[in-house]
C-alpha cells in the first residue's frame, strides 16, 4: 500500500513559477512510475510529467520546456515557470506499482490557479 501526499499549489499570477511535491509513504520500494496529472474543471484529466524506471523524464508537450520534474527517493516534485492561466487546474500525484499485477495509486490532488 502506497499513500501519496500533494502540497504547494496556490494562486499565481500568470508569468510566474510554483512547486509542487508529492510525498510518497508506505511500500514504495515496489513503485515504478510517479506522475503528475492535472484536471481543469470541465475536462478530462491529463498527464503532465513522469519520472519512470531508470528516473527515465517525459513531459507532456503542453507544458514542454516549462515545467520540470524530479524524484528524489519518495519526493516527487514539479516546478512550473512562465504559468498560463491554462495551467489552472488540480493537479494530482499519481504512482504506478508492479507486483503480481499493476496498482494505481492517487492523491488527494491540489489546486493551482494563475490568474492573468
Amino acid at each position: 500500500q502506497v499513500h501519496l501526499v500533494e502540497s504547494g499549489g496556490g494562486l499565481v499570477q500568470a508569468g510566474g513559477s510554483l512547486s509542487l511535491s508529492c510525498a510518497a509513504s508506505g511500500s514504495t520500494f515496489r513503485l515504478i512510475a510517479m506522475d503528475w496529472y492535472r484536471q481543469a474543471p470541465r475536462e478530462e484529466r491529463e498527464f503532465v510529467a513522469r519520472v519512470g524506471s531508470g528516473d527515465t523524464v517525459t513531459i507532456a508537450d503542453s507544458v514542454k520546456g516549462r515545467f520540470t520534474i524530479s524524484r528524489n527517493k519518495d519526493l516527487l516534485s514539479l516546478h512550473m515557470n512562465s504559468l498560463k492561466v491554462e495551467d489552472t487546474a488540480v493537479y494530482y500525484c499519481h504512482a504506478t506499482e508492479v507486483t503480481t499485477r499493476i496498482i494505481d495509486y492517487w492523491g488527494q490532488g491540489t489546486q493551482v490557479t494563475v490568474s492573468s
